[in-house]
């Protein structure tokens, strides 16, 4: 295995989560990449060690759990527990402006049950360029349910069962791609027998997707910065509560009744609902609000303060 790679191709560095036996790992070093392999398994962590061994500097181990990066509490964490700007330094991950190239590419597969949970942190994360984005525009990829793949992709109106705030947030933030998607069934060992649907039943969200989520080299220009982005966040949380809520009437209690000028501006129609509203237009609403002197911030910025400032993520 020592030969086989070769030298690592130059580029970003690629760092994969929870990688167990290995055969992500093997797949990505047979491909030229030099990869950091962070394992919170111990179990995992021989062979994955003897691997790195027979390897001249092209996959180094980590003892460290991606799950658990940066706690939301302050003080002396230990291994697999760790801060993400003291673990990219001792990689020697340097920092990078948000609109250089991707610095960091990430793999791994996301457990079912954590998906949603991961998808709101990253999400924060992302909007205030804190933890993995702290050094720039680190790339996802991630291996995740058809059904979570389905959300972040959703669109408005005829999709509004799936369009949902994490749909908004994602699109406006990255760009999705889907690169590759597999059976559920072709990751079942021969121990598992998968359940068979009942006749007549259709079988939806059946498949595993292998997802790109790249941020927008833009996203941070205009209104939208690390310390404003938690407005929008909240801004389009408290509209797709309800997809079928009536715009102006959400917009009416932050901007003193002026919802229409608002609209007005953005020529979208005074009747529309929020379930029907494109991510760009969200993001349009936010510039706006921003720049009008009736906006009452302090609405959301209590809610932000709450919804925040202790939120913790539990895997």
């Amino acid at each position: 295995m020592g030969g086989a790679a070769g030298r690592p191709k130059p580029g970003p560095v690629v760092l994969e989560f929870e990688p167990g036996p290995g055969i992500l790992t093997r797949t990505l070093l047979n491909a030229g990449t030099r990869v950091i392999a962070l394992e919170s398994d111990m179990n995992f962590l021989p062979g994955l060690q003897s691997l790195e061994n027979n390897l001249d500097g092209q996959l180094e181990v980590v003892y460290c759990n991606f799950f658990k990066l940066d706690p939301g509490y302050h003080g002396w964490s230990e291994p697999p527990i760790m801060d993400s700007v003291e673990l990219f330094k001792k990689l020697g991950i340097s920092a990078v402006p948000w609109t250089a190239d991707v610095p960091v590419k990430i793999f791994g597969i996301v457990p079912q049950g954590k998906e949603r949970n991961l998808l709101w942190k990253l999400i924060y994360a992302l909007y205030e360029c804190r933890s993995i984005y702290h050094c720039g525009r680190v790339e996802l990829n991630m291996i995740m349910s058809e059904k979570e793949y389905k959300v972040l992709t959703a669109k408005p109106g005829e999709q509004m069962r799936r369009y949902q705030a994490l749909s908004v947030l994602w699109q406006t933030g990255c760009e999705i791609q889907l690169l590759h998607m597999e059976p559920r069934s072709s990751f079942l060992t021969n121990s598992k027998t998968p359940r068979l649907p009942r006749p007549g039943s259709q079988i939806t969200n059946d498949h595993l997707c292998l997802v790109r989520m790249t941020p927008r080299r833009n996203l941070f220009t205009g209104a939208m910065t690390d310390a404003t982005s938690l407005t929008f966040i909240m801004m389009v949380k408290q509209c797709l509560i309800k997809q079928k809520s009536k715009l102006i009437d959400i917009i009416n209690t932050w901007n003193l009744g002026n919802g229409y000028k608002v609209l007005e501006q953005l020529e979208i129609p005074e009747n529309i609902l929020t379930g029907h509203l494109y991510p760009e237009e969200y993001r349009g609403i936010f510039e706006v609000l921003d720049r009008s002197l009736e906006f009452d911030r302090s609405l959301l910025f209590n809610d932000v303060f709450k919804n925040t400032r202790n939120r913790s993520f539990v895997f």
